[in-house]
Order: structure tokens, then C-alpha cells, then sequence
């Protein structure tokens, strides 16, 4: 799979730079993403991973700027198995490979290829074309199908038959107003999997108030997936308060073998206040009532944050979280630290503690994360990072893992 990524993504910079050789002053840009990993997988032991990611833009192909290419993808190896695994782990994921023409008769724009499509109804990813027309009165409208494509652990796991579609209008002019809905339908194997209705609101008031909306209805199921609706309250430029709604029935797909457990609704109601009470000091503090579809199935949680900039170039930010009812009870906090020491060096430390209790009949456990961290931009282009963190729980008693990056910007 990973040779199919990267050679996908070598025609594409190959189509990128015959268009470079034309008479137009095409662009080319893009980020080259090297990335060295090591981390300890429950079930196979220790692993190191070598990954490679490649993005890349290409525009101004045509004379009127309309047209462009966008890929991205990746490839990866295992250098290091756990003693479990075998088999080859080398992966590879083309993530979009797509051409779109923008403003056809100013009314049209047509995307084909790979691609992430987000309906409010279902998100997916689709070897497929949209088309997206506007311009055309106070609605537009989207339409867009293809081959659905799914990822499992070493690549696509998809099969034949497997298509998505979907559709939707959207209200467009109304600079205070946002809505759309929008149908989508997926199939596995030729069999309906999905059937799904969204809408999606927002609608500011008063230059002060913001209300906002989601939703989502499963057609076979005939329920609700998802429910969201809250506003948010500016009196000033730097306090806000917010209060929502969300509740939640999970769903399967039709041909799943989940589709036939039952599963109970989960709602939850929230408030939260966030002020900002100078340009060095910034707080935050919220509630929420969980509820988990069960006659003892009742949560609170509660947060409280603090965000403090003695200067331009520290920043501290501490959180602290309290959670009981069901599931047991929790306290926990998180402190870290951002530190620009040069204009070309960002150096990073935290840690995260908590203490839990998961029922009665188990004592008090904790849980502990450190991290370091550490970003150096060494041109304008290439910035190298690294991240090591050690964590400590049940599960472990050492979890060293990590992450080094080299990013190149062309």
C-alpha cells in the first residue's frame, strides 16, 4: 500500500512540475514531514516507526488561476516489532488526492479524486467527485459521491461495493445566518449501511450572542444520532459564557454485528465562564451534568483553568478537574509550561496527575504523565521537534514514548 501512496503522489508532483514548465506562474507548496516514533503497543510490546508524510498544493495551473491539485499522504514502517507481531508492517495511506476547478459560468466548482467531504449529516472519505453550485439565489447546493474508502490497521479494508453519496443546501448572503442541510447514504457491498439527515445552525445576535445547533437523524434507526444547541454570551470584549446542550445515541452501520446491541442514550448539560482578566492573566471554570441512560447513571464534572503570562515569551497554564457519580470518582489537574527562549526555540514541560477510584470495590489508583518538549526552527523553511513522555499508571509502571519531527515547508 505504501508504494501506491507515493507513487499516486510522485505523478502528482510530476503533473505539477510539467505544468511548472508551461507558460503560467504555477505554485507549488507543500510540506515534507519525517517522523520517528517510540511507543509501547498493548498487545504487541515496544515498537519504532518511521513515517513519512508528503503534502503538496499545486495552483495557478491555468491562466485564470482556477484550477489546482491537492494530495497528501503517507508511509510508514516498523523498524522495531514486539514479540507478539509479525508479518510485515510497512503501511502506507493516500488521505486526498484531488483536482478542482473553481467558478465555472462563476456558479460551479467541481472536485474530483480522493477526498474528505463533512456534511452535517455524516462525515466520509470517497474516490468520487462534488460538485458544489452557487451564485445561483439565496440557497446553494452540494452533491458528491464515489467509492467509500476505509482504513484498518496496515492500509484499505475496503471492498467491492462499497459506495457513499450525499447532498445538501445551505443558506449563502446572509452574513449573520449560517444553515444547511444535507442527506447522505452509504452502502457496504451493495447493501444500505447508512442512511443518515443533518442540519447544522448558527445564527449571531445582538453582535453579543452567538446560537448555534446541530443534528443528526439515523433513517433506519429511525432516532436521533445527535442533538447539539447552546449560545454563547460576550457582555465584553474578554468574558464569555457559555451554556449547551448534546446528547448522543450511537449508531451502526446496518451490516455491523453492533447494530444489534442495544445501547443506552447519553446527555449531557453544560456551563462554562471564560475571562480574560488582563493580557497576563486568563481564567476559566465550567459544569457539566452527565447522564448516562441508567437509573444510576449520573455524573458531574467540574473544571477549573488558569492561564498566566508573566511575560511575552512564558506562558503557564494550569487545569484542574473533578469528576464524580458514574464511573467512579476522579481528581485530577494538568500544569505546563511554553517557553520561547529565542525567536527560533520553543521548549515545553508538563505533567498531569490524577487521582481515581473506580467503584467500591477497588481503592484509590493514580495516574501520572511528564513531557518535554522542544521546536527549533532552523530556517524559514525546516523546523525539527521532539516530545518524550514517561507515564505511570496501572497499566505501566515506565511508558516511555516519543515523537521527533523534520518538517520541510516548499
Amino acid at each position: 500500500m505504501g508504494r501506491k501512496v507515493w507513487r499516486c503522489l510522485s505523478l502528482l508532483l510530476l503533473i505539477s512540475l510539467f505544468c511548472a514548465a508551461g507558460s503560467w506562474a504555477v505554485e507549488i507548496k507543500g510540506r515534507s514531514s519525517t517522523q520517528f516514533l517510540w511507543f509501547n503497543d498493548y498487545y504487541n510490546g515496544r515498537q519504532i516507526e518511521l513515517a513519512q508524510y508528503l503534502r503538496i498544493a499545486v495552483t495557478n495551473i491555468d491562466k485564470d488561476g482556477k484550477l489546482a491539485i491537492y494530495g497528501y499522504g503517507r508511509a510508514g514502517a516498523i523498524l522495531e516489532k514486539g514479540e507478539e507481531e509479525t508479518g510485515d508492517r510497512g503501511t502506507g495511506r493516500l488521505y486526498y488526492l484531488y483536482g478542482v476547478y473553481r467558478d465555472i459560468g462563476d456558479k460551479l466548482d467541481i472536485k474530483v479524486g480522493r477526498q474528505f467531504n463533512n456534511l452535517s449529516a455524516e462525515s466520509s472519505l470517497i474516490d468520487g467527485a462534488r460538485f458544489d453550485l452557487k451564485n445561483v439565489g439565496p440557497v446553494g447546493f452540494t452533491f458528491l459521491g464515489g467509492r467509500n474508502v476505509v482504513f484498518g490497521l496496515d492500509g484499505e479494508i475496503g471492498h467491492t461495493g462499497d459506495f457513499a453519496t450525499g447532498m445538501a443546501l445551505y443558506l449563502q448572503g446572509f452574513p449573520n445566518t449560517d444553515l444547511d442541510i444535507s442527506w447522505f447514504r452509504k452502502w457496504d457491498e451493495n447493501d444500505v449501511a447508512r442512511d443518515m439527515l443533518g442540519a447544522s445552525f448558527k445564527q449571531y445576535l445582538f453582535q453579543n450572542v452567538k446560537l448555534y445547533g446541530n443534528a443528526r437523524y439515523d433513517v433506519v434507526g429511525e432516532v436521533f444520532a445527535e442533538l447539539l444547541g447552546g449560545a454563547k454570551f460576550f457582555p465584553t470584549a474578554n468574558l464569555s459564557f457559555t451554556g449547551e446542550y448534546y446528547q448522543s445515541y450511537p449508531t451502526f452501520d446496518t451490516t455491523s454485528l453492533y447494530s444489534v446491541f442495544a445501547v443506552n442514550r447519553y446527555q449531557e448539560a453544560l456551563v462554562r465562564a471564560d475571562y480574560n482578566i488582563s493580557e497576563k492573566i486568563a481564567v476559566n471554570a465550567g459544569y457539566t451534568r452527565q447522564d448516562f441512560g441508567d437509573a444510576d447513571g449520573k455524573g458531574n464534572v467540574y473544571i477549573v483553568g488558569f492561564t498566566f503570562r508573566p511575560f511575552a515569551t512564558l506562558t503557564i497554564d494550569i487545569d484542574y478537574d473533578r469528576s464524580t457519580g458514574y464511573g467512579g470518582d476522579l481528581n485530577g489537574g494538568t500544569l505546563e509550561v511554553n517557553f520561547d527562549a529565542t525567536p527560533a526555540l520553543r521548549l515545553a514541560a508538563g505533567l498531569a496527575y490524577d487521582v481515581y477510584q473506580r467503584d467500591a470495590m477497588t481503592g484509590e489508583q493514580t495516574a501520572r504523565n511528564y513531557w518535554l518538549g522542544a521546536k527549533y526552527k532552523l530556517t524559514k523553511s525546516i523546523t525539527a521537534s521532539l516530545r518524550v513522555e514517561e507515564s505511570v499508571n496501572k497499566t505501566y509502571d515506565s511508558n516511555m514514548q516519543g515523537r521527533f519531527v523534520f518538517d520541510y515547508d516548499f
